[in-house]
């Protein structure tokens, strides 16, 4: 007998309730096997389908946050060179206002290099926190002291020891000042 022919036998002598496909090649007669493979075959399609699903969407939230990152890295970037400038900054500030004579050319040109350094600075979005007489905001402030004043509110800026600065509404440095509080009523 013949391969073709013995596969025919046993495809014959197989039970008839069950529907059955032979393969007049290969030699398998039984269907649960076959269904069992193919739902084998979706389950893992599917669970692949979901893994490029989820690594799409992890793709997409990793180019998001590295555009964040990036964009951040352009907005806030200056902020190191800020802070090592702001001692510069302070420092031509304490110098003008110790001037002595007006017509001086020493300081005329201190004036207009500090002006060239303001300039310089709103271009770039760099911001003077100066609160005299404004109320007390620790986010903005740092409190030195506090002193009992009759004349302002209780809670609000009385003097500026140090001025503060931001950079595009972020603190680079909070301003330095002295604090009213109520005076103590004996």
């Amino acid at each position: 007998m013949s391969e073709s022919e013995e596969i025919e036998n046993e495809c014959d002598s197989a039970n008839t309730e069950e529907p059955t496909q032979c393969s007049s090649q290969a030699g398998d007669c039984n269907q649960d096997e076959t269904t069992d493979g193919d739902q084998d075959l979706l389950a893992e399609i599917e669970s692949l389908k979901d893994k490029v699903l989820r690594a799409e969407a992890e793709m997409q939230n990793l180019r998001r946050r590295t555009d964040k990152d990036v964009e951040n890295a352009h907005k806030y970037g200056l902020e190191r060179l800020v802070q090592h400038i702001l001692p510069v900054v302070d420092s031509l500030e304490k110098a003008l206002e110790a001037k002595t004579k007006q017509d001086d050319p020493v300081i005329e040109g201190v004036e207009l290099t500090f002006k060239l350094l303001q300039d310089l600075m709103s271009k770039e979005s760099i911001q003077v926190i100066d609160p005299l007489g404004e109320p007390f905001d620790p986010n903005l402030h740092e409190a030195m002291s506090m002193v009992e004043n009759r004349e302002l509110e209780p809670n609000s800026v009385f003097a500026v020891v140090q001025k503060g600065y931001t950079l595009n509404q972020r603190l680079v440095r909070p301003a330095m000042v002295m604090v009213t509080k109520a005076p103590n009523e004996e």
